[in-house]
């Protein structure tokens, strides 16, 4: 069975759109800006700075930046989405969606006038960060009767979403997909992972010898997912999971979590790892996460495929990373005169590590790169890995 990413729309903080993003992606641009969240301490993150639109008014309780984020990615899908409701019944269309974050910073807000004797916000509602929300959300603003869903696996949840939705579509229960995720800034998040001592004091510098933590980003990617090219052929070949559980924050040093999920998703898209051209790398820039994904790469791959993390220009975008580093990669396929993501860091490459063939921001036209894997790792050892395809 064929499965086609047929249409997509994304926003994070290269762009609020599919056009902005490519265009800063492939410029080799940075997203960050200072952030003063975390005490006595300074870092950066990666904040969408366009407007977003608002829920409709019977949605209002859900209202949220976290699904005005999803909002302002499914807005991009009209073109495939009209198509799929002239193909298919409502019932036909399901909805898978990932995230970690939810509406947490509105109940920050609420928490905060709370402790001052305030009156709560008088547009908040709980239900905004319910961490469910997000699937029924995305089901109602595209009209999708099918079933829907919400995943939350940490920072391989919307990776995961990909996964459910090729079953969805291979068991029969639904004709289209809505698939992706989103997650938005909050001070809870940014201070939780400075306080496993995660944030980077600068911007990330994914597998340099300076490296020294991540910066957290916020983002929303969705496709829309069939089993008939509606309007651009990029095949999902595979999704391969895995749950190592060897830590609660830590990877497994030598990789069998994240191995046993690349393999997997090479074994659903019925490839040798010969045949992969460009791995998007998961690239924290966290210490342990950099080594333990270069050696797994480095004995996975004796072709040494082109490498890159996009966390060095757009942060880590938690539960919305595994749809968004999907996204650059269809990106990558549908134009762009061949080009990759560019491998953004400070250029000292830690010698400690084994040697990967980064693409250089100076020349990363890659002609001919059309099996692209994309890797998620996750607090809890919750492994993913996506294969996608430019089809014929």
């Amino acid at each position: 069975m064929k499965v086609y990413l047929t249409d997509m729309g994304l926003v994070n903080g290269l762009g609020s759109d599919r056009s902005a993003v490519a265009q800063a992606l492939f410029a080799g641009e940075r997203a960050f800006q200072p952030c003063d969240w975390v005490p006595d301490r300074s870092t950066f993150v990666s904040a969408v700075t366009a407007a977003l639109p608002d829920l409709p008014p019977e949605l209002a309780v859900f209202n949220s930046r976290n699904t005005r984020l999803a909002c302002s990615a499914l807005t991009q899908l009209n073109g495939g989405l009209e198509q799929a409701r002239a193909r298919y019944a409502p019932e036909r269309i399901a909805v898978v969606a990932g995230t970690s974050t939810s509406g947490i910073a509105e109940g920050e807000v609420a928490v905060a006038a709370e402790l001052r004797g305030a009156p709560l916000p008088p547009q908040y509602h709980y239900q905004a960060q319910e961490i469910g929300n997000l699937g029924q959300v995305v089901a109602r603003l595209v009209g999708a009767r099918g079933p829907a869903y919400t995943i939350s696996t940490a920072c391989s949840s919307s990776a995961h979403a990909l996964a459910s939705a090729r079953r969805l579509l291979a068991t029969g229960m639904a004709d289209a997909v809505i698939a992706g995720g989103a997650d938005s800034l909050c001070r809870l998040t940014v201070n939780g992972f400075a306080a496993l001592e995660s944030v980077s004091q600068g911007v990330c510098s994914p597998f340099s010898q300076n490296r020294d933590g991540i910066n957290i980003g916020e983002a929303a990617a969705f496709f829309l997912v069939t089993r008939e090219p509606l309007v651009q052929r990029i095949e999902l070949l595979g999704v391969g999971a895995s749950s190592d559980a060897h830590h609660i924050s830590a990877p497994d040093p030598q990789g069998k979590g994240a191995e046993a999920a690349i393999r997997a998703a090479l074994h659903q898209a019925e490839l040798a790892p010969e045949a992969v051209d460009y791995i998007n790398l998961h690239g924290t820039g966290t210490a342990l996460n950099d080594a333990m994904e270069a050696s797994v790469i480095d004995r996975l791959f004796p072709q040494r495929p082109l490498c890159s993390s996009s966390k060095g220009q757009l942060g880590h975008t938690l539960g919305a990373a595994g749809a968004t580093e999907a996204a650059l990669i269809w990106l990558a396929l549908t134009g762009h005169g061949g080009k990759l993501p560019p491998h953004i860091f400070d250029g000292h490459y830690d010698p400690a590590l084994p040697r990967l063939n980064l693409v250089p921001q100076d020349n990363h036209a890659a002609a001919g790169a059309r099996v692209c894997l994309s890797n998620s790792f996750a607090f809890g050892g919750n492994n993913a890995a996506v294969i996608m395809h430019a089809g014929h």
